[in-house]
């Protein structure tokens, strides 16, 4: 279990309807070390949070932090907007939980990012908790959800496999046979919690663009990392920059595929002489 999962959970443990929506509650600034929801578009927020929280400095703003890796990995457009309408509730004249909708939208698309680390949606986020009427509550955003939808996305996936010193064919091959390959510098870091940190540095370049968008892939790629935590463990050695070439495909669903990961080091002259045929190889 990696440790922000495990602090998460237990983050939750206290179930939503053992909050009393007839307690008296105070209204606080959002303070800045909270950045999990400092720019979620309102700055007060209301204490006890529906978690039961009630210190802001010993409860509410460490807490809140365990959720940064899984926003990070962009999951879900509006998970942010979900879970900080339940740790840090804007501050209203009434309660605003978030809709049985937003929440079912949220965890169908994050719970399989728990379930690649291992772990069940947490039960106190059990969505028949939530209102079901859309004028009382946070609703899912309809606007831009379709071309959202239509971007490649990175998912939970078995591990590419990563050939070391590739013969040229075999590179050439894999070009061939998957919709793209890129070339991009992965970095292995050691997180303060003792958690590797993995980082896309610098551009992705494209051997093989395929259906990825420029703009969007090394955003991807690194979502990919954070999502595939134990996958990347394995594949991105610690230590100093590296220098990979990834090929893959797009499934049906919009998911990427990682299918092969090349190492690319300065003397393996058959992975450049590779991406020099590629421009006049017909597979």
């Amino acid at each position: 279990m990696t440790a922000f999962l495990a602090l998460a959970l237990v983050a939750v443990a206290s179930p939503l309807l053992a909050f009393d929506m007839g307690q008296s509650t105070r209204c606080v600034t959002i303070p800045n070390q909270m950045k999990v929801c400092k720019d979620v578009g309102y700055s007060e927020m209301r204490l006890p949070n529906f978690l039961g929280h009630s210190n802001l400095e010993g409860e509410v703003v460490p807490r809140s932090e365990d959720w940064r890796p899984l926003l990070q990995t962009g999951c879900h457009h509006q998970a942010q907007a979900f879970l900080c309408s339940i740790i840090a509730p804007v501050c209203l004249d009434t309660f605003i939980q978030p809709c049985r909708s937003l929440c079912v939208a949220v965890r169908d698309s994050c719970a399989p990012v728990l379930a690649c680390q291992g772990h069940p949606w947490p039960e106190a986020l059990d969505c028949d908790r939530f209102p079901a009427e859309e004028d009382m509550c946070l609703t899912p955003l309809a606007k831009f959800s379709h071309f959202i939808k239509d971007l490649p996305k990175p998912a939970c996936q078995n591990c590419p496999s990563v050939e070391v010193a590739p013969p040229m064919k075999t590179v050439l091959n894999a070009f061939c046979h998957h919709d793209f390959a890129i070339t991009a510098k992965l970095h292995r870091l050691r997180h303060a919690t003792g958690e590797p940190e993995f980082q896309v540095e610098g551009r992705v370049e494209f051997i093989r663009q395929g259906p990825l968008l420029p703009y969007d892939t090394r955003h991807l790629l690194q979502e990919w990392l954070l999502i595939n935590r134990g996958c990347a463990s394995a594949l991105v050695r610690p230590g100093r920059l590296q220098l990979y070439v990834l090929t893959g495909s797009v499934q049906p669903d919009g998911n990427i595929a990682l299918i092969h990961l090349f190492p690319w080091h300065k003397k393996d002259a058959s992975i450049a002489l590779a991406t020099r045929k590629w421009k006049h190889h017909r597979c």
